[in-house]
């Protein structure tokens, strides 16, 4: 399966690089990750707990990183195995770009499953993985702009979340 897409972040490119590699960030924004810890240079761990159709699985895998021009592209791949579930495994390439009003994040993901979970069909699939790219990716983007207004939680405003998130990020 095959899939790509875009979307603008209103951050600058050096910010939207570092959280792409951040495993707090992945942690935040991965639906189901219940643990990611790791460096860039080492590889992530994660832990997710998914539930595909019929199919509810806990996923220990690992990501690695590569290919990385800095600030402006690189390379995740993944492979994670859930018991008798199955497997899923995944690579997106990832390129960013200046554009008004902050940066362009494309992406271009390839992944499959294998065991139970291939057995509940393509069309099954693929409608998951396009959600859970969605879902990632609309995370990520609310992780560095900030939730909307009406969607602020604790009487945060969404500059403060974003700070909040911003200030762990630059390590300050």
């Amino acid at each position: 399966m095959e899939m790509s897409d875009s979307r603008v972040i209103a951050a600058d490119r050096a910010t939207v690089f570092a959280a792409l590699l951040s495993p707090e960030v992945l942690q935040e924004c991965v639906p189901g990750a219940q643990d990611v810890t790791g460096t860039p240079e080492e590889g992530f761990d994660a832990t997710v707990v998914q539930k595909v159709g019929p199919v509810k699985a806990t996923f220990k895998g690992q990501v690695t990183v590569s290919e990385i021009t800095e600030g402006e592209a690189l390379t995740l791949t993944g492979e994670g195995k859930g018991g008798a579930a199955g497997f899923a495994k995944g690579e997106a390439r990832v390129t960013l770009a200046e554009v008004e009003g902050g940066t362009q994040l494309s992406y271009e993901v390839q992944a499959k499953v294998g065991g139970k979970l291939a057995q509940l069909g393509s069309r099954v699939i693929d409608g998951f993985a396009k959600k859970m790219a969605d879902q990632f990716f609309t995370r990520f983007q609310e992780v560095l702009e900030g939730p909307a207004e009406d969607a602020a939680e604790g009487g945060e405003t969404p500059e403060a979340v974003k700070k909040g998130w911003l200030s762990r990020l630059r390590g300050a």
